[in-house]
């Protein structure tokens, strides 16, 4: 019986033997089990660390895009800046010249009926209420507002600071709505309330 012979004769026969055989083929099966899993972990590490370089590229991609997006609306919150300094700058120029051409057109009114001015003043407080323009006779006060495109609400304000005008002055207080665009509601609903209407 040769050596091949002996061998199955102990895997037969001899149990501790056969354990032995069975022990040392699993443990190779296993050794090539965890050389397949180490393979395969190592291909896994080598995407995640690729992943990882991926992830921080697009960190910095964001981080650079945020670094922008700062930059922008700082420069939209200087262009919103401008833009309302302009704005106020062109309204505050704006008044000044509709507050003349009304001055000039209330005067000559004022003139016809005899009336003499005493004074003539822009910007004036009146119980915590701005006036735009308060032209005082010997017998009466002419509170004037002056809008662009004036609505009720403001000929309700004008109505309010000419009342404040006559407790200050004591003397009876005209309101005198002045504007560019002066809608027929508007003057209509002004005109109802005793408010002279003066459209630039």
């Amino acid at each position: 019986m040769g050596l091949r012979g002996e061998l199955l004769r102990l895997l037969e026969e001899d149990r501790e033997f056969r354990h032995a055989v069975m022990g040392l083929l699993g443990y190779r099966e296993l050794l090539e089990r965890f050389a397949r899993l180490e393979e395969r972990f190592a291909k896994l590490e080598e995407r995640y660390l690729a992943l990882e370089e991926r992830v921080a590229r697009v960190e910095e991609r964001l981080a650079k895009a945020e670094e922008l997006l700062v930059g922008v609306w700082r420069e939209l919150g200087e262009v919103r800046r401008l833009a309302e300094a302009s704005r106020r700058d062109v309204g505050a120029l704006s008044e000044a010249v509709y507050s003349r051409f009304v001055w000039e057109d209330l005067r000559a009114e004022l003139e016809g009926r005899g009336e003499r001015v005493v004074s003539r003043r822009r910007g004036v407080r009146i119980e915590g209420e701005e006036v735009d323009m308060l032209v005082e006779t010997p017998v009466r006060i002419y509170v004037v507002e002056v809008k662009v495109q004036p609505n009720h609400r403001d000929v309700d304000a004008l109505l309010r600071k000419a009342s404040a005008a006559e407790r200050a002055f004591g003397r009876p207080a005209t309101p005198v709505l002045a504007g560019v665009w002066i809608g027929g509601e508007v003057r209509s609903y002004a005109e109802s309330r005793g408010v002279e209407v003066y459209e630039c």
